[in-house]
């Protein structure tokens, strides 16, 4: 008999680039099926793994694909899954974007926690990182140095006296992701704003789901962590990350990272296997 799994929690809300609602419904999954989408809006359903080898852009968000089937800005709740070692998941979704939300991964991991999703055992069976692996961009880099646990630290520095310099660590081992991450949301310069609009982007921003910075200080404050932005950058890291299935026996650093960086990081790693 067919096992007909039933979700475990559903959330609707506004995707930040695109601006249209969307519903998500995240049900268990098989052991070993690992996480994934399903776009329940398209002829056939068809399912994006939630792998590296999905991704096929990276502007300002991640978005998988597999053939016309798009999903973008998957990276909070993909960290969200990941961190609570909820490593088999169905992600079905009406549209082309996850929601936003308030632009952190608190309303997933608290859905997360909420649910009967049950965790299966991965923070502990990590990809092996046996040398260095470091890519490099002008000022910019991202690392996976082999460590005994996996570990994340992002840093950050922007020409904003309210931003600053700016650096976050994370251990899945000994912290908890649901109050020293998760809550920290995406943050975005007022000056830069209508060039993005006029590019097609953050139609769905708004001040009650990003955090707005200018020259002279937070317009929408106040802030839930005094290196929220860095916490938050950390968070999209964890998500990227988490497209290679489990996380990397490293220390992944990032320093004034960017998505693209992340994935181009994350594809090393996975060619370290196969090498």
């Amino acid at each position: 008999m067919k096992t007909i799994f039933q979700p475990a929690f559903e959330i609707s809300g506004i995707g930040l680039h695109s601006g249209l609602t969307t519903k998500v419904k995240v049900l268990p999954a098989p052991v070993g099926a690992g996480r994934y989408f399903v776009r329940v809006d398209l002829p056939g359903s068809p399912i994006i793994p939630a792998q590296i080898n999905s991704v096929c852009q990276t502007t300002l968000s991640t978005e998988l694909a597999t053939g016309q089937a798009k999903v973008r800005t998957v990276e909070h709740l993909l960290a969200a899954l990941a961190a609570s070692g909820i490593n088999d998941a169905c992600i079905e979704i009406d549209g082309a974007e996850i929601p936003l939300l308030d632009g952190s991964a608190k309303i997933w991991i608290e859905a997360i926690q909420n649910s009967r999703l049950k965790q299966t055992p991965n923070l502990d069976s990590s990809i092996p990182v046996l040398c260095p692996i470091i890519i490099q961009e002008q000022d910019s880099f991202v690392a996976a140095i082999p460590a005994e646990y996996p570990r994340f630290s992002y840093g950050i520095d922007f020409p904003y006296p309210a931003i600053a310099n700016q650096w976050h660590s994370w251990n899945p081992q000994t912290e908890d992701f649901a109050t020293e991450v998760a809550p920290a949301r995406t943050f975005g310069f007022a000056e830069q704003l209508e060039q993005l609009k006029q590019a097609g982007l953050i139609k769905g921003g708004n001040l009650e789901n990003a955090l707005i910075c200018s020259h002279e200080g937070w317009v929408n404050p106040p802030l839930r962590f005094t290196n929220e932005p860095a916490r938050h950058k950390l968070l999209d890291l964890v998500g990227d990350i988490s497209l290679l299935g489990s996380f990397p026996q490293a220390h992944v650093i990032a320093y004034k990272a960017s998505h693209k960086l992340h994935v181009e990081l994350a594809r090393k790693i996975m060619n370290s296997l196969d090498a």
